[in-house]
């Protein structure tokens, strides 16, 4: 069982606390003979003019490296993986990847965290790890 982020607990309340059922913690994924684990499972029921529930898988990345850019080559590569695998075996579920505004602000609003959430399509989770507040949900 993979160790928790720093900002695990965090990320929780605040899909709770708009509306998300957390379903898996950790999410349990097996490919080829792979075992892996998204940090998070959670869906949502529909409201009455929408069909079916949403579905949601969260990968919560703390980037507190001296490297950002190594920081986000990890990420990239988990999220990558994990995109792969749930392409396969659940298409219905939307991968979402949860940052700190910090983080955001710096390396993913630069052109080089630009090209790699254009290039990639990455969803991502804002959250203000020093308010405890989500900030944005950016598909």
């Amino acid at each position: 069982m993979p160790a928790k982020d720093i900002y695990h607990d965090l990320v929780v309340r605040l899909l709770i606390e708009e509306g998300w059922t957390i379903t898996d913690d950790p999410l349990f994924l097996s490919y080829g003979g792979r075992d892996l684990f998204v940090d998070l499972g959670a869906e949502k029921q529909a409201i009455a003019a929408e069909k079916g529930d949403r579905k949601i898988a969260v990968e919560i990345k703390s980037f507190l490296k001296p490297s950002p850019v190594t920081d986000l080559g990890e990420a990239m590569g988990q999220y990558g993986i994990y995109q792969s695998i749930l392409s396969e075996i659940e298409p219905n579920r939307e991968l979402y990847l949860a940052v700190p505004k910090r983080t955001y602000e710096t390396i993913l609003t630069e052109k080089l965290g630009q090209l790699v959430l254009k290039r990639w399509q990455i969803q991502l989770i804002v959250f203000d790890e020093a308010k405890g507040e989500s900030i944005e949900w950016i598909p």
